[in-house]
């Protein structure tokens, strides 16, 4: 959602953002400190296949006022394609969710073995240490390694010509079904979105993708145009499912997607999240 008239008191809650937890490069106490100066009044925290921004999220929101909405996000196969989804108010210490995760970290640490190796063989070698220092570590981490050795002169360089689908060093990794997301998820009473369905562009599979049991779409994402963003709100009203929104944030990595630049009003945050996540139930 996009409203560049907006007063001071709008409510503006950003739910799709990630931080240094997993392939951001703000803090979770940079994401809450950034939210408020640019008066957003909510956030969700969608860290790849984690949730260990929200430790020191909570109390730092709590401080500042911001509404906080446990949120994560996973990269999952559906019918050979690349699918992502994100989780929703669900307990941080839900048992499935944290299997979950692990499962996920397991694969992406194989797949990033894969394309480490892929890169070696093509005379780009980058040592697995001098990753360890990310928390998720992602194809961002590699291509910023591969712009700090000099490889490529740019993040947007290593994924165009190494890094991207379809690229000589690209690995997909082992494939992880959308339904058994969705399962996981709602076992733990969380909600499941579909995310940024502006970005898929098979209307067959997006067809037999909608027909699985997501609660929600994100309709409002990244700087989609109004037209993109009217056709999913629509298609979501229309399968009486919830609708989200968010920037993508990820910081210097992608520094044409601000926070903020996407969200969702009062009512839309209300739905996804009935309560605030407090303090109390953070730390349970």
């Amino acid at each position: 959602m996009h409203d560049e008239n907006l007063s001071p008191s709008s409510f503006r809650a950003d739910l799709h953002c990630h931080s240094t937890c997993s392939d951001g490069t703000a803090t979770p106490e940079e994401l809450i400190f950034l939210a408020k100066k640019i008066g957003l009044k909510g956030l969700s925290i969608t860290d790849h296949d984690t949730v260990s921004a929200y430790t020191s999220a909570i109390p730092v929101a709590a401080e500042a006022g911001i509404l906080l909405g446990v949120g994560i996000e996973f990269s999952c196969d559906f019918q050979g394609y690349s699918v992502h989804v994100l989780g929703y108010n669900f307990p941080l210490e839900d048992a499935g969710i944290l299997a979950l995760c692990t499962r996920h970290q397991e694969r992406r640490k194989d797949r990033n073995a894969l394309m480490l190796e892929k890169l070696r063989r093509k005379g780009l070698p980058i040592d697995p240490a001098e990753l360890l220092a990310h928390g998720t570590v992602g194809r961002p981490h590699i291509a910023q390694a591969m712009v700090e050795k000099g490889y490529v002169a740019s993040v947007r360089e290593a994924f165009q010509c190494y890094l991207g689908e379809g690229q000589s060093c690209y690995e997909k990794g082992e494939p992880f079904p959308v339904e058994d997301a969705l399962r996981i998820i709602h076992a733990a009473q969380g909600k499941a979105f579909l995310a940024h369905p502006h970005l898929y562009n098979r209307q067959r599979m997006i067809k037999k993708l909608l027909e699985l049991p997501f609660d929600g779409i994100e309709c409002y994402y990244a700087k989609c145009s109004p037209d993109q963003e009217r056709r999913w709100r629509t298609i979501a009203m229309e399968r009486g499912l919830l609708l989200s929104g968010g920037s993508d944030f990820h910081g210097s990595i992608k520094p044409s997607l601000p926070l903020g630049c996407s969200w969702v009003d009062e009512a839309a945050f209300y739905k996804i999240f009935p309560k605030k996540l407090s303090i109390s139930e953070g730390e349970r």
